[in-house]
């Protein structure tokens, strides 16, 4: 039998982390024996255990090992990291290490790194000049990277149940079900909300173009306009329909206020995409006075940013929809990591692109009135996401007045 000892800390009971361990370990078809346990018995005391692992080859024990660290087990003798150069653009050595969401340090040259820009599905690169590591995905790893091989060195921390009541996200990783109480849930992030504003941080809103056709494009430029909201990611369908309500009063040629058909309505979202081709861009269309209400107006004048990504369904599309998918990831990257909450309404696969990319520790809810859009998040490795199944036209305007009462 080959053998390694690993050791657990934290709130390894309250968070089933030691039962996942052990899980992990007969699903690879290996044994352990409890060699240590310390369990912490107030509220704020930490437990400990250190598993002895067995399996029957290196091979089948190397496998635990990997699955084991993602639920933050660290190998008790501690060895650097392996290093490896890459061969060539997009390229990876064998055996690399494919990353998670959570807080990872590696142990390089006996001192531990935090690895920047953790993001899962992805490869640590370390530079052994200004000794940092970084996550990267594989298509932007160049010939000669230095990349994280094996599972040596590296210690993973993920997030754990808190203890007591702790708001909304007591509901972490309870299955999705439209049974919830939605109105005290809703109570819940709203109080999130004003916390995460109160000390100065970010919260991004992740939004399909549901939003406009339910009427509640206005509640959500209200939040934009009154600083709740820090930036936008979407999709070319939320802007345009956005800026034909704001234009012509309809979204996808139903007025907006009456809910009925207008006569040839179904090309105002053409005629809006149009305008605002002429006008050169959504930030030129406000300047010249074309464009003067609506979600994207009050990201323009409230200097929002907003990323919007194509998709190959995209009518024109606006010319500020980035159509190169890894440009738009790109783009993105480059908020994810500063935001402390995510609120993800109506949009599934905008919604699933974001949950990949987002740290572990950011607080992340997700809307959608189908069930599978909030399961597909924790499906992918989510699983700090929130789920509400619920209209959108129900969810804004309840969390709208909840915020602005005191």
């Amino acid at each position: 039998m080959f053998k390694r000892e690993v050791k657990l800390s934290g709130h390894i009971i309250d968070s089933l982390i030691l039962p996942k361990a052990l899980d992990i370990i007969m699903d690879g078809d290996g044994d352990f024996k409890i060699i240590k346990f310390k369990v912490g018995k107030l509220r704020g005391d930490i437990s400990h255990a250190r598993i002895l692992v067995e399996a029957f080859n290196e091979i089948l024990l190397d496998e635990i090992l990997d699955e084991l660290s993602e639920v933050g087990a660290i190998v008790v003798e501690l060895k650097d990291v392996k290093i490896l150069l890459s061969e060539k653009d997009k390229t990876l050595p064998a055996d690399f290490y494919s990353t998670t969401h959570h807080p990872t340090h590696i142990r390089y040259d006996g001192e531990w790194l935090l690895v920047e820009d953790i993001e899962m599905d992805c490869m640590i690169v370390v530079d052994t000049a200004s000794r940092r590591a970084f996550c990267r995905p594989i298509g932007k790893i160049k010939k000669g990277d230095k990349i994280v091989v094996g599972r040596e060195g590296i210690q993973v921390s993920p997030p754990e149940r808190p203890r007591g009541k702790k708001g909304v996200f007591e509901f972490m990783s309870s299955d999705a079900s439209s049974e919830k109480p939605i109105k005290s849930i809703i109570r819940k992030i709203s109080s999130e909300i004003k916390e995460v504003k109160k000390r100065g941080g970010k919260i991004a809103i992740v939004s399909g173009p549901a939003v406009v056709h339910t009427g509640c494009g206005p509640i959500l430029a209200s939040m934009i306009k009154e600083n709740i909201i820090d930036i936008i990611f979407a999709g070319n369908a939320l802007a345009t329909h956005d800026i034909e309500n704001a234009l012509y009063g309809t979204s996808l040629g139903m007025c907006v206020k009456t809910g009925t058909a207008v006569p040839r309505g179904h090309r105002n979202h053409i005629y809006a995409i149009n305008e605002i081709n002429k006008a050169g861009s959504i930030k030129d269309a406000v300047r010249k006075g074309i464009l003067n209400k609506g979600i994207m107006y009050e990201c323009v004048k409230n200097n929002v940013p907003f990323v919007l990504a194509g998709s190959i369904r995209d009518d024109g599309p606006l010319p500020d929809v980035i159509t190169d998918v890894i440009d738009a990831q790109d783009e993105m990257r480059k908020y994810v990591q500063d935001v402390d909450m995510v609120i993800m309404i109506s949009t599934m696969l905008h919604s699933i692109a974001t949950g990949n990319m987002l740290p572990s520790h950011v607080k992340s809810i997700c809307v959608d009135i189908n069930p599978a859009t909030v399961t597909k998040l924790s499906d992918r490795g989510s699983a700090q996401v929130v789920g509400i199944v619920t209209d959108v036209g129900t969810f804004l305007p309840l969390l709208y007045n909840d915020l602005k009462t005191e």
